[in-house]
């Protein structure tokens, strides 16, 4: 959810362009991973993983980044052959990596705000697999996930670009308004229920009503997700997590909204004990 400072230059067609075929090339990529599932699937998110604990170091430390990142991919491949269940270990990640997102505004310490970024990291290592992994619903669960996260970020951003208005939190991302939040939220559901009705698996699994409920968190906590990344990046005075990404930013950037949905998938699926 990155709307544009109204006071600020709006991006010119080039870099708009630029931003549309970055998101639509890495969609794609995705998409194919997902459908394909198995280690490729894997493999992708636990790289995503290694990409984010460095993004995460660069900002907080500037130290020890490449080095996080490439932890944070070796523990990602050792717990994929951990004898723990996939549900416990993505309840586990989920978990901790909630921690250290609520105890990163409070530490000062910087070997503990490195620990928060390991954690936050390992979310996308270990719950991501555990719900694609899920027979039958598993793909369903993916894409679900996707539909909430991206609409309600293009439709924040162009909500809140077109229609302007107060601001949602200006002391953490003064570019975010509830124009788009509320945009972004009615997306997010329509989205969330269009993959529910048209795939059979999630169709059969439950009804409209709990579908929608868990679209609206889905896309509420999402863009608490994106919030959080914007205070981080206020405090230590960074514009973007990295420039990994051309027009976007880095894979923090993007997939902040995103770690939101798989902290609260990974703690429902920890609580409910599906079996993978």
């Amino acid at each position: 959810m990155n709307e544009p400072e109204p006071t600020a230059p709006r991006p010119g067609p080039g870099e708009l362009k630029l931003r549309v075929i970055s998101a639509l090339v890495l969609a794609a990529l995705v998409l194919l991973a997902t459908i394909w599932g198995g280690w490729p699937f894997r493999l992708v998110w636990i790289l995503v993983a290694g990409l984010v604990a460095y993004e995460w170091l660069a900002i907080v430390s500037r130290s020890n980044a490449i080095p996080a990142g490439i932890g944070v991919v070796v523990a990602g491949l050792a717990l994929a052959f951990s004898p723990a269940s996939p549900a416990a270990l993505a309840g586990a990640a989920a978990a901790a990596a909630l921690l250290g997102a609520v105890a990163t505004p409070f530490v000062r310490s910087r070997l503990a705000l490195e620990l928060c970024g390991v954690a936050y990291a390992l979310a996308f290592a270990l719950v991501t697999p555990a719900l694609r992994d899920l027979p039958a619903i598993g793909l369903g669960l993916i894409l679900w996930s996707f539909a909430v996260v991206w609409l309600t970020d293009i439709a924040a951003y162009f909500s809140g670009r077109r229609l302007g208005g107060p601001k949602l939190m200006p002391s953490v991302s003064p570019k975010k308004t509830w124009s788009g939040a509320i945009g972004g939220t009615v997306a997010g559901v329509i989205g969330g229920y269009l993959v529910w009705r048209f795939v059979p698996a999630l169709h059969g699994l439950t009804t409209v009503g709990p579908v929608i409920a868990a679209s609206l968190a889905g896309s509420i906590v999402s863009q608490a997700g994106d919030l959080f990344e914007s205070a981080l990046k206020r405090r230590f005075d960074t514009k973007d997590s990295s420039k990994l990404i051309p027009g976007h930013g880095g894979f923090l950037d993007r997939l902040d909204g995103y770690w939101a949905i798989l902290v609260l998938s990974g703690l429902v699926l920890f609580a409910i004990h599906l079996d993978i």
